[in-house]
C-alpha cells in the first residue's frame, strides 16, 4: 500500500522558517516526480514545487521561488520542503503528491496534508 505522510507543519511568525517532510512508502519512486501543493481556505489547490527523483531537477511556482527549496533523500524515500521568509499568504494546508515522470499532470498518490499557519 502506497503512503505519503507529511509532517513538519505548524504556526510560525512572518519571516520565519519551517521544514516540511514527506515520507513515501509502498513502492519504488525512482521514476516519479514528487511535488508539494497547498490549499488555503476558500481557494483552489495550487502547485508549489516539484522534484524529479531520477535527475534531481526542481521546479517552483513563482510565488515561492527564492524562498522555498525542495529536496529529496533517496535513501530515506523522503522529500523535504524548506520554507524561509514565510509570509501570511503562505498559510495553507500543504500536500505531498507523486506522479510518474511521463504523466503530464496526473498525480497518483497524495498525502493527508499538514497545516502551515503564518502569523503577521
Amino acid at each position: 500500500q502506497v503512503q505519503l505522510v507529511e509532517s513538519g507543519g505548524g504556526l510560525v511568525q512572518a519571516g520565519g522558517s519551517l521544514r516540511l517532510s514527506c515520507a513515501a512508502s509502498g513502492r519504488t519512486f525512482s521514476n516519479y516526480d514528487m511535488s508539494w501543493f497547498r490549499q488555503a481556505p476558500g481557494k483552489e489547490r495550487e502547485f508549489v514545487a516539484r522534484i524529479r527523483w531520477s535527475a534531481g531537477s526542481t521546479y517552483y511556482a513563482d510565488s515561492v521561488k527564492g524562498r522555498f527549496t525542495i529536496s529529496g533523500d533517496n535513501a530515506k524515500n523522503t522529500v523535504y520542503l524548506q520554507m524561509n521568509s514565510l509570509k501570511p499568504e503562505d498559510t495553507a494546508v500543504y500536500y505531498c503528491a507523486a506522479k510518474p515522470e511521463i504523466a503530464y499532470n496526473r498525480y497518483d498518490y497524495w498525502g493527508q496534508g499538514t497545516q502551515v499557519t503564518v502569523s503577521s
